[in-house]
């Protein structure tokens, strides 16, 4: 599942936001139902605090923070830089009733002043996207960690959810102010006779 090119992000969240007026449909849930469902228990697991304020990075239809918020987490955040995808959340939001949820548009390359202070940060394929973009894509990665440092606690954790990049090639762009503290077990794919991960999901935490 590849992210469309960064120009026609607003447009497929335009067509999401007319398929969920019409039809209520909240559009693709980005990596399956079982991406929300390994965040959230592995959340649960450690008994993260359900007041923690959680940062949902480039979140889209905004799925996982409404799933987040039914689970009991208070405090949830997320940012798109398509207004689109904000528009989307929002009406989501809406639908399901949660006033708790906060959207805004950003761009998590130059995050405002006041986006800083979470104690957990959730990359659902947004690194990847960033990864993908022709114009300087190693300058936005370095971007992109920059901002994470900026934005999360020390002592706050990172999930990671990717289908471009290894768990050694995640290790080493997050090498900067990051520890690995475990890998999340993610669907196996079989080709040619060695088995591979199709995605790849880490939790990290910053130093």
């Amino acid at each position: 599942l590849s992210p469309p090119p960064d120009s026609s992000w607003d447009a497929a969240y335009e067509r999401e936001l007319q398929t969920f007026q019409d039809i209520g449909d909240t559009g693709e849930i980005w990596f399956g139902e079982e991406s929300m469902v390994r965040i959230i228990r592995w959340l649960e697991k450690h008994k993260v605090p359900l007041d923690s304020s959680v940062l949902d990075i480039g979140t889209g239809n905004g799925v996982l923070l409404v799933e987040l918020a039914k689970s009991g987490y208070m405090n949830l955040t997320g940012i798109d830089y398509s207004p689109s995808a904000i528009q989307l959340s929002e009406k989501v939001r809406e639908k399901e009733g949660m006033s708790n949820i906060k959207l805004k548009v950003e761009d998590f390359l130059a995050p405002s002043f006041e986006l800083s202070g979470f104690d957990i940060c959730i990359d659902k394929g947004t690194f990847d996207a960033i990864s993908l973009d022709p114009s300087d894509a190693v300058g936005k990665r370095k971007l992109y960690v920059g901002s994470l440092r900026r934005v999360l606690k020390p002592e706050g954790f990172f999930l990671i959810t990717s289908c471009n990049w290894t768990k050694e090639e995640l290790l080493n762009e997050f090498r900067e102010g990051f520890e690995i503290l475990e890998e999340l077990p993610t669907p196996k794919f079989c080709f040619g006779g060695r088995i591979g991960n199709s995605v790849t999901a880490l939790v990290f935490q910053r130093k």
